[in-house]
């Protein structure tokens, strides 16, 4: 799948010999992608990657699996920064939503969720986004919404913490140790990268 990008030609990998052996090795590893899930089941696996697909409007399998992967190993950890008041923690949340959403796809079309056509699957996102998930006895004990907001924040959060997503938006890279030296606005460093004009 071709991406728009303003860097046709930037790669961050070029500047890997700059960044210290701790953080190369954590950036090369997000090109390593396993799909050996600790938290995800083999379905809940396959219903999530057809929804970051369809969330992050990109199908590329190996960064989609290194989202799946990142989800995978936020949840096994248990950790979370914060969470709202009565909402229940991370992990749950994550599983019981997915769990829903396999249950009301079988229930009404007869079909998980990665198996329906792109129609289908905005419409449940989209209603599901706005708290109107069917039907409503498969979501009633589900916060559909902060469900909806959570998946958003840990797909986004994976997706663009991947090398080939920093080439393209121009990120580059780690500054450490080199640091950056041109504080200016629209003056970047020698070594990031410069806008080659329309997105193509």
């Amino acid at each position: 799948m071709k991406r728009l990008t303003r860097y046709p030609s930037y790669d961050v990998m070029s500047q890997r010999h700059e960044w210290d052996e701790h953080t190369r090795r954590i950036v090369l590893d997000r090109l390593q992608t396993g799909g050996g899930y600790t938290f995800l089941t083999a379905v809940e696996a396959e219903n999530l990657r057809a929804w970051c697909c369809l969330l992050l409007d990109d199908e590329r399998p190996e960064i989609i699996q290194f989202v799946l992967d990142h989800i995978d190993t936020k949840m096994n950890s248990g950790q979370e920064s914060q969470r709202k008041p009565g909402e229940p923690p991370a992990p749950a949340l994550v599983r019981n939503g997915l769990q829903a959403l396999d249950s009301a796809c079988q229930r009404l079309h007869t079909k998980r969720f990665f198996h329906m056509d792109q129609e289908q699957k905005k419409q449940i996102m989209h209603a599901i986004s706005q708290g109107d998930g069917s039907p409503p006895d498969i979501w009633r004990s589900i916060p559909q919404q902060a469900w909806f907001q959570k998946l958003l924040k840990l797909a986004i959060d994976g997706y663009y913490s991947h090398p080939e997503v920093w080439s393209e938006i121009g990120y580059g890279g780690p500054a450490y140790p080199r640091g950056y030296v041109r504080m200016n606005p629209d003056v970047p460093d020698p070594w990031e990268p410069i806008k080659e004009g329309k997105p193509s």
